[in-house]
């Protein structure tokens, strides 16, 4: 399937099912698949992602992913206020003005969602507003680094500090007009940074997360591990999890098979970050469910990163810290030039 394809499913989606969810407002592709070329393949690692947007006083609904017509569809919610209040405020959003730089609007009874893509459209590459996104996911990095907590459970604890060092790929990709994206940002920043000669940075980033020397070997065997966890965790049932359907059958292609896809390209230090987070996200869902749960696999891959316990994994964040001038410098050196 190409992913001009998978987006009219989408569209089909929202128009059919998605409208009719309470406080509907509209909808939009966001991601990988809004990115992409139309005449790209949509790999069987790969989602659509749709934002609907609702009410603000809408009640909560728990929709993630699940297929349709055989397309793997992530759908998220969030309200009309925030962030879309402005084209503004949209252009100063690192995450959601990469979704209105090109036209993906998929519904939108108001008419809002039209004139906020058309402007952001106009203003994306701008520099002003590309330094101002940029400057956002530093402050992302820091604000998670922050709120590093050792009385946490210990998912929360990785999880903190390894979105926290992961953001600084986002600081990168945004200042280069590059999507900010999620399982794969490792491989997305080692692309951009090959094409500017920065791959020396690129082992930075690398060695910040710790897996600049890890080896194909070490990380084929904590897939496997994190394989046995997520079959184990993906037929418990826990509704509370907000992250319950990353860790199903439908998200087996993307969680497994994508990581192992990475592995098998060279890219296996790249692959790291999705199996931390997945490995982490499939321990919280056992303990949401009550399941036995066993952390000896996740703290032998930390090991292998030098961030087993809470103070390596401070020492760690510090380090991340102290890049945050290099990584501005970067930063400026990738963003638009003024007077192109």
């Amino acid at each position: 399937m190409l992913v001009g394809e998978g987006r009219e499913v989408a569209r089909q989606w929202v128009l059919g099912e998605g409208a009719r969810l309470p406080g509907f407002r509209g909808a939009f592709l966001t991601g990988s698949a809004l990115w992409a070329r139309p005449d790209d393949v949509l790999a069987d690692s790969s989602d659509v992602d749709v934002m609907v947007v609702r009410d603000p006083s809408a009640p909560p609904v728990g929709l993630g992913k699940f297929r349709h017509r055989g397309v793997l569809l992530e759908v998220s919610c969030m309200p009309d206020d925030g962030p879309l209040r402005s084209p503004e405020a949209v252009l100063g959003d690192y995450h959601l003005a990469g979704s209105f730089h090109l036209p993906g609007v998929l519904a939108d009874p108001t008419g809002r969602l039209t004139v906020i893509q058309e402007s952001v459209a106009r203003h994306f590459g701008e520099r002003r507003w590309v330094l101002a996104r940029s400057r956002q996911a530093m402050d992302r990095v820091r604000h998670l680094l922050a709120a590093m907590d050792e009385s946490a459970p210990l998912t929360d604890q990785v999880t903190t500090w390894l979105f926290g060092t992961g953001v600084t790929t986002h600081v990168l990709l945004v200042a280069g007009l590059q999507n900010p994206t999620i399982r794969r940002r490792y491989e997305a920043v080692r692309r951009l940074l090959a094409e500017h000669d920065r791959l020396a940075c690129h082992e930075t980033l690398l060695g910040l997360l710790g897996c600049a020397e890890l080896t194909p070997d070490r990380a084929e065997h904590h897939l496997t591990a994190l394989e046995a966890v997520f079959d184990a965790a993906k037929d418990v049932a826990a509704p509370s999890y907000r992250f319950s359907s990353d860790i199903s059958d439908e998200a087996r292609a993307v969680a497994i098979d994508g990581s192992r896809d990475l592995i098998r390209r060279g890219l296996h230090r790249e692959s790291v970050f999705w199996l931390v987070a997945t490995h982490a996200r499939c321990l919280a869902k056992l303990s949401a469910a009550g399941a036995p749960l066993s952390e000896d696999a996740l703290l032998e891959l930390l090991a292998d990163l030098g961030a087993e316990t809470f103070a390596a994994r401070r020492r760690r964040a510090g380090q991340v810290l102290g890049t945050l001038p290099e990584l501005w410098r970067q930063a400026e050196a990738l963003a638009p030039d003024p007077d192109a």
